[in-house]
């Protein structure tokens, strides 16, 4: 029986898909097996599986149904103590796994163990922007202010989580992640690697402009996380509602629509305003007033010279 299952689920992705695998490979921690579950997918990854001709590698073909239904069906497949995710188009660092598995060495009631959270562009180069966090232990209010795991890649989950909380939500076609680190957060504790061992990689594919369905699903799902612990106290609503607005603004002005970043400031704004958070509304603001002003080609190269000043003065101190 192997330690830990790594389950892959790919629809149409071959572009990336031998590299991530790659990632896997290189583990300094081997005691795994790696489930890719073909969700559907028209392009030779079938062809390319039987190249591999790995016997700890098993692939999984089935009707298109989405990432939970793909996921769930590595969970029922996987034979491992503890369980990892990973994206078809990110990449893990060599030392990822044995990491975290210190962690859960450490700490016996932990239930899951994320990382830190690498960019990366379409071509794997890191575009200088590192997501962090330092909370741990009962992360339940935290994760609902904001998704702390920041892709479905970070994290290593004991097996009875899902045993305790169930597979993934098959009604949420979006935010199911969050949904899903939510319940567990509200049974066990979190650890965390302070290091960035997971590359995020961004591109247009991975990038949604489907506000509305967006907006109904996060919200559906904040809802559910706060009726968990029956979470009635109206500041800490307005407070969770405010950091999803806010995260929904970002992710609308990194896709180039001003217009709806617009409406989730404004909508931030009317949920929550303190002295403490208008440095978080400005910067939006400015952001998308700079973005109107200059053009999204403009604005962005302003965002990657930004990105390599700071690394060059990063650089230069130490």
């Amino acid at each position: 029986m192997t330690n830990i299952s790594v389950i892959i689920p790919v629809y149409n992705g071959m572009k990336y898909l031998p590299e991530t695998v790659q990632s896997v490979l290189e583990q300094t921690y081997q005691d795994f097996e790696i489930i890719i579950i073909n969700d559907g997918s028209s392009d030779n990854i079938e062809e390319w599986f039987a190249s591999l001709k790995k016997k700890h590698i098993k692939l999984i073909s089935q009707e298109n149904q989405g990432k939970s239904a793909a996921r769930n069906a590595g969970i029922l497949t996987a034979q491992g103590k503890y369980i990892a995710f990973l994206d078809a188009d990110d990449l893990w660092k060599p030392t990822k796994l044995e990491k975290q598995l210190q962690c859960f060495n450490n700490s016996f009631d932990v239930g899951l163990v994320y990382t830190w959270t690498m960019i990366i562009n379409e071509n794997g180069l890191p575009i200088g922007k590192i997501i962090t966090s330092q909370a741990k232990g009962d992360v339940w209010e935290k994760m609902l202010e904001s998704n702390l795991l920041v892709c479905g890649s970070t994290p290593l989950i004991h097996r009875d989580c899902f045993d305790k909380v169930g597979l993934f939500s098959l009604d949420l076609p979006l935010a199911q992640d969050w949904d899903m680190w939510i319940r567990i957060a509200n049974n066990y504790p979190f650890a965390v690697v302070q290091e960035p061992l997971v590359c995020y990689r961004e591109h247009p594919e991975n990038t949604s402009k489907k506000w509305q369905k967006m907006y109904q699903y996060n919200t559906l799902v904040l809802e559910r996380g706060l009726s968990l612990r029956d979470q009635n106290d109206a500041n800490f609503r307005n407070k969770a509602y405010r950091s999803l607005y806010l995260y929904l603004g970002w992710l609308a002005l990194r896709s180039n629509n001003v217009q709806q970043g617009f409406y989730f400031l404004k909508k931030a704004i009317n949920s929550s305003l303190t002295i403490e958070t208008i440095p978080s509304f400005f910067r939006l603001g400015i952001s998308l007033l700079i973005m109107f002003s200059l053009g999204h080609d403009n604005f962005h190269r302003l965002l990657l010279f930004n990105r390599r000043l700071r690394q060059i003065t990063k650089n230069l101190n130490n």
